[in-house]
């Protein structure tokens, strides 16, 4: 169910996953934004936190940047025994979403592995097939990132608005970038959820030993590399009144799939666009999410799509149930657990 949300809260939603303030005061400068106290705007966020619209608020650092290798994964699982696949897929570490999806492929989950893996990606994938039972497992790597960030416009009232604002995409992310011993603390630190106080990065100097004016130059930095997305509050969909989520897929003809992904990409509604690998019985190269206020808005949302790219041959495969979604955690320790405990013998 969704909230009411007033024209103060529907900003600042919008400011808080665009436009967040990189600056030792944050929360004062957005206030600024808005025309109201400090104290209003944090009791505010507070609030859509207590009610389930904000997540999260933190640092979206660009995972292949830090060196990770991930992927999408689509499976095909018996249904009954779908509930207990997701339960198994869901405790490695590095799996950050997984969604049931109206399709043969019913089960679709994201996956991030790190640089000192001792199983690496494709290893994962294959065990974690293995272990959960499932008929069938494919690896959709992305082959080329047109846009990624999602941003629920809460002061639109749906459609099919396209862009031409710069998005980050393939060319924004950092190749072969070296993170320094405290540029990794740091990224351990900016990932988790950002405390609701006037100086929110005081205690993150202290506990590292820097000033504050050191965190907001590695963020700001962060940012202008790419290593860094986005400092960004991430919302719940369906509270933040986005009932609807699918991904609608493309077979675009190969000499065609960057302008076709360059296209789709301006919509809107649209969070994420790539393009991925396809197979014989899986022709769809490009993969676009889309978020829509209703089954309908998503459906009209499709056709203008289709009608832009000239592409007839798509699909859209609707979320069903949501088994897991949180940020992947960066350099922490679990993942190196759960190989220990899961390695092969070879």
């Amino acid at each position: 169910m969704d909230l009411q949300l007033d024209q103060t809260n529907k900003k600042l939603l919008n400011l808080l996953q665009s436009h967040f303030p990189l600056v030792e005061q944050p929360f004062q400068e957005l206030a600024n934004l808005l025309e109201i106290q400090e104290q209003e705007v944090m009791e505010r966020i507070e609030q859509l936190k207590k009610d389930k619209v904000i997540r999260q608020i933190s640092a979206i650092f660009d995972t292949k940047s830090l060196g990770y290798q991930s992927s999408l994964v689509a499976a095909k699982v018996k249904p009954d025994h779908l509930e207990k696949a997701a339960e198994i897929i869901n405790q490695h570490p590095g799996v950050s979403h997984n969604y049931e999806r109206a399709h043969e492929f019913n089960l679709w989950f994201t996956i991030a592995i790190p640089p000192n893996s001792n199983i690496g990606l494709e290893q994962s994938v294959e065990l974690l097939g293995e272990l959960a039972g499932v008929d069938s497992i494919r690896l959709l790597p992305t082959l080329k990132l047109f846009k990624i960030g999602v941003k629920l416009d809460l002061e639109s009232d749906g459609g099919t608005s396209m862009s031409d604002e710069p998005v980050y995409n393939h060319q924004s992310a950092p190749q072969n970038y070296q993170l320094s011993d405290l540029e990794i603390q740091l990224v351990r630190e900016l990932q988790e959820n950002l405390h609701v106080t006037t100086r929110p990065f005081d205690a993150i100097a202290d506990r590292l030993g820097i000033s504050v004016a050191d965190i907001v130059g590695h963020l700001q930095n962060f940012k202008a590399t790419g290593l860094m997305r986005r400092f960004a509050a991430v919302l719940h969909h369906r509270t933040a009144g986005f009932q609807v989520n699918t991904m609608g897929v493309w077979a675009a003809p190969e000499d065609r799939i960057d302008e076709v992904g360059e296209t789709l990409a301006k919509f809107s509604s649209v969070s994420h666009c790539y393009r991925r690998p396809s197979y014989p019985d899986w022709p769809f190269n490009v993969f676009t999410m889309i978020h829509g206020r209703d089954k309908e808005d998503c459906e009209n949302i499709l056709t203008e799509m289709a009608a832009q790219v000239h592409i007839d041959k798509r699909d859209a495969l609707y979320s069903v149930r949501e088994f897991k979604k949180i940020r992947v955690k960066y350099f922490t320790p679990e993942i190196e657990a759960w190989e220990e405990v899961h390695r092969r013998v070879k």
